[in-house]
Formats: structure tokens, sequence, C-alpha cells
């Protein structure tokens, strides 16, 4: 049945676009801009695409970019999907899957996370080096199709070192200045309570958020390589003697466009292929 679907969404695609995708990328909250520096770009919007779901969230365009991007083949997901949205885990990483079957080797994932390192400040862009899974589910939970990866995938290097490494060479490049840390996955779509965020600094997190963890468990199993990026959008609740909001988030993300545009950019430009 997945198979099947995955194969008719691709199919679907592939019929709209010329090239192979080597390198997928998921924009997250404020971060679709880099989809509108795609040359020659393929827009489908995700309402077309057979088994696809549908972004609710404000942020989030809803449509899939096809074609070149600083002489590689991507294809971007502006806007992705959300466990809270009501959706099952096997929707949310549903795009990462038809991607695979595209051909695309990598994929690049972003969000905007609230930061629990106190060291961090509204606006950093952190390369994320792990992941906690706080969201109380997985989405590999079921039988398993070994035509897609394997029962009990490696997660120790879900995040590939090479890719980190070369992503902060590329930093150190631009000017540009960087955190690495550890992101946990929430469900939300409640922001955290001060009490829950001091506990996730204890268990050692340094930025939570509501995405990227089932993606990202999905690309691993699929031998996608990964890299992780946040950008840090508020800091998180009783840091700062202040209310969270979505449109802090999407005014963050809107301050540092052009940073992190030239961070990712440069990333893809560079990457080994």
């Amino acid at each position: 049945m997945m198979q099947t679907e995955i194969r008719e969404a691709s199919t679907f695609i592939q019929d709209k676009i010329t090239t192979s995708p080597a390198i997928g990328l998921i924009l997250g909250s404020g971060l679709g801009v880099l989809a509108e520096k795609i040359e020659d770009p393929v827009t489908i919007s995700y309402k077309e695409i057979p088994h696809f779901p549908v972004s609710t969230v404000s942020g989030h365009k809803g449509q899939l970019v096809a074609g070149k991007l600083e002489g590689k083949q991507v294809i971007a997901m502006q806007g992705r999907f959300h466990f809270y949205e009501g959706y099952s885990m096997k929707q949310v990483t549903f795009p990462v899957r038809v991607m695979k079957e595209l051909g695309a080797e990598s994929i690049i994932v972003t969000n905007a996370a609230g930061g629990i390192n106190k060291d961090f400040n509204p606006g950093d862009l952190m390369l994320i080096t792990d992941h906690i899974n706080n969201m109380g589910t997985n989405p590999l939970i079921g039988p398993n199709d070994a035509e897609l990866g394997v029962r009990f995938p490696d997660m120790s290097q879900v995040y590939n070192a090479s890719y980190t490494d070369h992503a902060e060479k590329c930093a150190k490049d631009l000017g540009i200045t960087i955190q690495k840390g550890v992101y946990v996955g929430n469900t939300g779509p409640t922001y955290e309570t001060p009490a829950e965020i001091k506990m996730l600094r204890t268990l050692g997190g340094d930025a939570v958020g509501m995405s990227t963890v089932p993606e990202v468990t999905v690309a691993g199993h699929a031998g996608l390589k990964v890299l992780g990026i946040s950008c840090i959008s508020n800091m998180a609740a009783g840091i700062l003697d202040q209310p969270l909001t979505h449109t802090e988030v999407i005014e963050t993300t809107e301050k540092v466009k052009e940073d992190f545009l030239k961070f990712v950019k440069e990333i893809i430009r560079t990457l080994p292929q």
C-alpha cells in the first residue's frame, strides 16, 4: 500500500519535472523564501499530488518547487506537515519517501525553533548534531517494508557528520556565526511551559520545535544523508519574561533571511556529489 502510494505520487511529480533531484529541501516556518531562488522552477501545489496532505499553518505556502539551485538539481517543500495538524506520522513523512523515490540522495531539513541553550540568541542559526524524540511516537511504528529500509535503523549518525563539517566551513567562509546543538521534537501545538524547558535543558536539549524529528527518522530509514539547520526564532519559555507567539517566529526568520539564504546556497553550491 505504502509503496503504491509513493509510486503514484512520484510518478505524478516526475511527469511534471524534466530532471531527477539530487537534493531534497524541507523548508520550515518563514524559511520557504529559499525556494524562490530556484532557477527554472516547476511549482506543484500539494493539493494536486496524490496522497499528499495540505499545509494548514501560516508561513507554509504548501507547494513543491523543483529546479536548479546553485548548479544542483533540487526539489523543495515550501512548507511542511506537522503531527499537531492532525496528520498521521506516515502522512507527515510521506514527502521524504517520495523524494527518495524521485532520486534524491540527501535532504536538508530546516525549521524555526525555540532556544533552550541560554548562550543562544534569537536569529542564530544552529546546525543540528542530534535530536531527542519527545513526541511519544515514531513514524516507523507498524509493519516494516524491507524495500523502504531495515526494521531497526541505526540513528547514531543520522545527521551526517561530513555534511555538518561542510556546513561549518561554509559558515566560516561567509563570516556567519553559527551554533551547533541538539534539537528536541515535541508534538505541539502549544509552546512549552517554563518547567518543560527546564527539563529539556537538563536532558541535553539546545533548541525545541514541533517538526523535523519525524522526517529525519524516515530519512535515516531510507538511507538519505541529512543536514539539519534550525533558525532560533525566539528564546523558549521561562528564559525571557515574555509570551511566545507564532508572529515572533515569522518576524525573526524574516530578519535572518539574508544570512539563511547565503548560508544554504553556499552549502548546496559546494556540496560534493
